[in-house]
């Protein structure tokens, strides 16, 4: 049973906490022995699980009412700075203009295009809007246009699990087709704008089937059945269109099969099988395979060869590998190749002509910001589009002339209500880790605030699968730096920052040196009198979470409040149970726990298990019903415990979604109402009330 007390007021008026009943459950491997008192949350369908759940909202509702003035304030300062009626920079394919806009009041984009020219009359091509009507979650999968433009394949998820359902609009009439394949993973359409090659999952959500469809058709061939749980499978296109992929990967082992895309009955043959710990990518350019591959290069290097024959020997390196620089993607067109490269947490584009060989930068005009390649459908141009922002220029999107070397600004993110990005200063500082490591660390804050240690900050971090942080703009991050909030961004190890050692050297039995990168990046901003501990707030979600948590257990000292974002907490027990998804592949993540080396380790970082009985600072705990990525039992049992266990008076709340999943709410006044929550509540704590 639930305690009752859940339901009474304390004489402040605030809702006492509900405590969630101990259900003892005693596991033993390599001879240790597991007490889990709350391993019966999992049950999602037990009736009082959900009570619990419910209770936990009631008194967080409770425990923040104080702040839902500040949390309003915050949510129309986000509404003011966004043109709620927008359109999209519009992509070419095909003889289309694809794009989408949003529209005052509604919660979803609109996906259209106009033929010919931007003067063409407007088809809605998918109307979330009214897709959504009758669902509390809706989110997109597949959008694929057939290369004739005649035929939308898409894929939905009402729930938030991430199961997309399957769909094929025919674009010229608006009906739906009766192809009905259930759910799906990924897929694309072969030449003959009929075949579509798609990807089932298993019941732990890995995708494992590889599968053939024809339109019409009722009979699908499966074409690969991947039974080694460390792999997943997916499918491709090469940016010529000529050649199909399908790839079986794990998180440190790639393996390719090709098919010409105009051949779709023929059978894919082995590009290049796997080979442990051999990672690689590969496309198509006029009758040459571009392999990117860390094979003797652990940043990557780019090699070609015939598509005719193309056995490892006919390998010929046209880019290097180069220890301090990551390549990270590279994107192909006719006359051109546009390197995608990492040095010091910066990405860099590097044009190739190759007509003339010569390689040319493309020039960014701060020294901290965030770029990406953007919609480059269209293989013969010699326009690259690219994506800029940093956390004071807002989200934009600019055309590079490939021949000419001139960037063009299509469009700047309209921030509205008088945002003038020369209020603010952008900055890179470096931490000194514990093995001697210089950490990067991404700052922004508004002009004029004096370094005495009197500042709120909030230190962001993640740190996992090798994914790079970069400093992105956020509309609702502004109200932050206006109430004098100093924002930074730690690029400790785990992620891909500063290449592939980085990522190596933060995870499986090398996984602590992020937590104390971290670490040592919230001491140097203390140090330097950027914040002090009574002044700082930290924040992760999901990997990132697991950070935090693991933080708060090794220096509870160092931290005022702390944000746990759909947490992956409960480390130790999640990855002993392989029936739920990511458990097995990321075993070369996290470590498998039936090897003892490897549980030994993981035990002593797991959050959930080394809650203690001492002194935390507040802390907020966020998730999802229907996360599907990271369960919601992790951050139930997380709360649960570590409310019988702290021994402070500090806030301790759980607000879980139960309509969504792994991203929080779908729409995006839904969005920014949960950003206005989170924000509200952080600023609290800091002392910030309006």
């Amino acid at each position: 049973m639930i305690d009752q007390s859940l339901h009474a007021q304390s004489n402040t008026g605030i809702g006492s906490p509900p405590i969630a009943k101990k259900n003892l459950k005693v596991d033993t491997i390599h001879a240790d022995v597991r007490v889990d008192n709350y391993f019966w949350l999992r049950d999602k369908k037990n009736p009082e699980v959900i009570s619990y759940l419910e209770a936990e909202n009631r008194y967080t509702e409770s425990m923040t009412k104080n702040g839902d003035g500040l949390q309003q304030t915050i949510y129309k300062e986000i509404l003011g700075r966004i043109k709620q009626t927008d359109l999209s920079v519009p992509y070419k394919l095909g003889g289309y203009w694809y794009y989408t806009r949003t529209e005052e009041g509604k919660q979803y984009a609109v996906y259209c295009r106009k033929k010919g020219t931007m003067d063409s009359p407007e088809e809605v091509t998918l109307d979330l809007n009214e897709i959504a009507r009758g669902h509390k979650f809706l989110g997109l999968g597949l959008y694929e246009v057939s290369d004739d433009g005649n035929l939308l394949m898409y894929s939905l998820d009402t729930t938030g699990f991430r199961q997309y359902q399957f769909a094929v609009k025919d674009l010229r009439t608006g009906a739906a087709l009766p192809d009905d394949i259930g759910q799906v993973n990924g897929a694309l359409w072969a030449a003959d704008n009929k075949t579509i090659f798609y990807v089932k999952e298993d019941a732990a959500k890995r995708p494992y089937r590889l599968f053939r469809h024809e339109l019409g058709g009722n009979q699908d061939e499966l074409l690969h059945e991947e039974k080694d749980e460390l792999y997943r499978v997916g499918v491709d296109r090469s940016s010529d269109r000529k050649f199909l992929f399908f790839i079986a990967g794990s998180s440190i082992t790639d393996e390719f099969h090709y098919l010409p895309s105009d051949q779709p009955r023929g059978a894919f043959r082995v590009l290049y099988a796997r080979e442990e710990g051999h990672e690689l990518s590969v496309d198509h350019r006029e009758g040459l395979f571009y392999v990117r591959t860390n094979k003797g290069a652990k940043n990557y290097r780019l090699v070609t060869v015939p598509d005719s024959d193309p056995r490892p020997q006919n390998w010929k390196e046209i880019l290097p590998h180069r220890p301090a620089v990551k390549l990270e993607g590279v994107s192909l067109f006719r006359s051109h190749a546009v390197f995608v490269e990492r040095e010091q947490a910066l990405v860099r584009f590097v044009i190739h002509d190759f007509r003339t060989g010569t390689n040319t930068n493309v020039a960014f005009p701060e020294p901290v910001y965030s770029a990406g390649p953007g919609a480059n459908p269209e293989y013969d141009t010699k326009v690259f589009r690219y994506s800029y922002q940093s956390f004071v220029t807002p989200g934009s999107v600019y055309d590079y002339d490939m021949e000419s070397g001139k960037s063009t600004l299509l469009k700047q993110t309209e921030v509205l209500g008088g945002y003038d990005p020369k209020n603010y200063v952008s900055e890179r500082a470096y931490a000194k880790a514990a093995d001697g490591e210089m950490v990067p660390i991404s700052v922004v804050y508004k002009a004029g605030i004096k370094r005495d240690g009197t500042n709120p900050l909030l230190l962001y971090g993640y740190g996992a699968y090798g994914f790079s942080q970069s400093a992105s703009f956020s509309v609702a991050r502004v109200s932050l730096l206006d109430r004098g909030v100093v924002y930074a961004l730690a690029h400790i190890r785990g992620g891909g920052d500063l290449g592939e050692q980085w990522r190596d050297e933060g995870k499986m039995l090398m996984k602590k040196n992020t937590f104390t990168d971290f670490i040592a990046c919230a001491d140097h901003l203390v140090r330097q009198k950027y914040t002090s501990a009574q002044h700082l707030a930290i924040q992760g979600g999901s990997a990132g979470g697991l950070l935090i948590g693991a933080v708060l257990n090794m220096r509870p000292d160092l931290f005022k409040v702390a944000h746990l974002a759909v947490p992956f907490v409960d480390v130790v027990n999640t990855m002993l149970d392989e029936s739920l998804p990511l458990t097995v592949p990321e075993f070369l993540e996290w470590g498998n726990p039936k090897k003892k080396e490897e549980y030994d380790y993981m035990k002593t970082y797991c959050p959930y298990t080394n809650i203690e009985a001492k002194d935390y600072p507040a802390m907020l705990v966020t998730t999802s019903l229907n996360d599907s990525q990271v369960m919601y039992w992790e951050s139930a049992k997380y709360t649960a415990k570590m409310r019988v266990m702290k021994t402070d008076k500090n806030p301790l709340v759980m607000k879980i979604n139960m309509g969504a999943g792994h991203g929080g709410a779908s729409g995006r006044y839904d969005a920014y109402k949960e950003q206005a929550f989170n924000f509200a509540f952080i600023l609290g704590q800091l002392g910030i009330t309006k």
